[in-house]
């Protein structure tokens, strides 16, 4: 791809996930240059500008001499270089960085047009620093994280390189690309900004998007399974409250649905309401989906916006707080209580499923001679597990806050935090989404030899279990199965 004017999440995915190359367009390097200009400019006046020749933090007050100023962006980024933990893994570094080099190139940061080319020729080189995942507080952006990338470039700290973990000058070498060191400003504008929630953002709502259409179509089959009226998916109920998301997931269940021999089966039955679980998805799906397009919204403006400090304009540098990371965790954490809704509902469903007092299929879908055989009766514990896990973790982190750097920085975000316990729910759910799916394949079977609608139909067959058995077997294998095409898209695409 090519740095231009705007990124988007698919660019994102293409250079974090797939190695996609990068490259700065010839409008990039002229912002980027005519910055640096202004930067120099403002140096040889002497006046004393924050983060370019005065200290940092509580030290803004101290004048940096004209000797110490490289030094003084060295220094910066080796003490900021204090993150703790597991690591972050290679996509969320990789997508940090392409982050970062984009914010970089807008031209109102002062580096140098070699500072940004450093950060692309890592990637485009695939040496990904090793940047630990806790430390930052989300306000005067990332600073640990993005300190440990900054590191990498000056060929210091750890990377990783071919699967192996080793010092970061090796494999710079191994590529036959040279350090950087530092000038006026860079230091600090490589570290000021909040890329690390961003990319962990980014790449969980492009997550939780792929889940929620898995989530629509899975749905679709427990209510098929479990005789589910398709009244409450009405056009008409839905113009009545009439939220976009609400009147989509409503289409898309009929659309699923349409042409089911199992509801045709059962349209003259005495049942009267059906449960919430089944009932109420386009409310509560939909409200999941109104959120996922607010968070996207949110998070494709801060990719494509300058969050460091000092800003460099033509007549001057102006300090602000643009590195402050309230809106994306704020966004991070209203995902994650959507995201753990989509789960807990889907929860319910499965225990419908398995449940013999509701469902009106073989107890716990267990087939040969029943007591004998347990079917799916565990897999639902798993799902109250997982979603239980996520009432937990969905509690919101941007309502804490924490003072740092001498009271200088008393207020925070915790947004880093937000983000990366929001890929927790993502990935929880996903599991509890493609437990549901196991379950709701092999419930449509129980009704043959009567079909789902024909849409659904090849749905059902591609999580179907390759091998069924009139015993009891492990399904762990064709769990991690269905999990994948979830987590791929595969369920989605299957459909187009």
């Amino acid at each position: 791809m090519v740095i231009k004017d705007k990124l988007t999440i698919e660019d994102l995915i293409n250079v974090s996930r797939n190695y996609e190359k990068v490259e700065l367009s010839e409008e990039a390097v002229k912002r980027i240059k005519r910055s640096r200009k202004n930067v120099e400019k403002f140096l040889s006046t002497g006046k004393a500008i924050y983060g370019i020749n005065t200290g940092f933090g509580a030290l803004a007050n101290v004048k940096i001499s004209k000797e110490d100023i490289n030094d003084l962006q060295t220094n910066l980024v080796r003490s900021h270089s204090a993150g703790v933990g597991t690591p972050f893994d290679e996509e969320t570094v990789r997508a940090m960085m392409l982050l970062r080099a984009f914010s970089l190139s807008k031209g109102f940061s002062g580096v140098r047009i070699n500072v940004v080319q450093g950060i692309l020729d890592m990637l485009n080189h695939r040496i990904t620093p090793m940047v630990p995942s806790q430390g930052s507080v989300g306000a005067s952006g990332d600073l640990a994280p993005l300190a440990h990338v900054a590191l990498s470039m000056m060929g210091e700290g750890e990377v990783f390189y071919n699967h192996q973990r080793m010092n970061a000058i090796e494999a710079l070498e191994k590529e036959g690309l040279k350090p950087l060191k530092y000038e006026a400003k860079e230091g600090l504008a490589l570290t000021n900004g909040t890329q690390a929630i961003t990319s962990l953002l980014s790449l969980a709502l492009y997550d939780a998007k792929t889940l929620f259409e898995s989530s629509l179509i899975i749905a679709s089959m427990s209510v098929d399974a479990l005789k589910g009226s398709t009244t409450p998916f009405d056009p008409r109920i839905h113009e009545l409250r009439p939220y976009n998301g609400q009147r989509y997931v409503a289409e898309k269940i009929m659309e699923y649905l349409d042409g089911s021999e199992i509801r045709k089966s059962h349209l003259n039955c005495s049942k009267v309401q059906d449960a919430y679980s089944l009932r109420a998805i386009p409310q509560v799906l939909g409200a999941v989906k109104d959120t996922i397009d607010y968070v996207e919204n949110i998070t494709i403006t801060e990719m494509n916006s300058v969050t460091d400090n000092p800003l460099i304009f033509e007549n001057g540098a102006l300090s602000g707080g643009n590195f402050h990371g309230e809106p994306v965790a704020l966004a991070a954490d209203f995902l994650a209580i959507a995201i753990s809704e989509l789960a807990n509902i889907s929860e319910r469903r499965i225990d419908r499923l398995v449940n013999p007092l509701v469902s009106g299929l073989p107890p716990f879908l267990a087939r040969g001679k029943a007591g004998l055989n347990s079917g799916m009766m565990l897999w639902q514990y798993t799902a109250a597990s997982l979603v239980s896990e996520n009432k937990v973790l969905a509690h919101p982190a941007s309502v804490d806050s924490i003072p740092t750097s001498a009271y200088q920085e008393d207020h925070v975000s915790m947004g880093t935090f937000a983000a990366r316990k929001l890929r927790m729910i993502v990935e929880n759910s996903m599991r509890v989404v493609a437990i549901e799916g196991m379950l709701a394949s092999r419930a449509i079977r129980f009704h043959a030899p009567l079909k789902t609608g024909k849409k659904l139909e090849k749905y059902v067959e591609l999580l179907k279990e390759n091998t069924p058995s009139e015993r009891d077997s492990y399904l762990g294998k064709h769990f991690e199965e269905v999990l994948e095409k979830i987590r791929t898209g595969r369920m989605i695409k299957r459909g187009k």
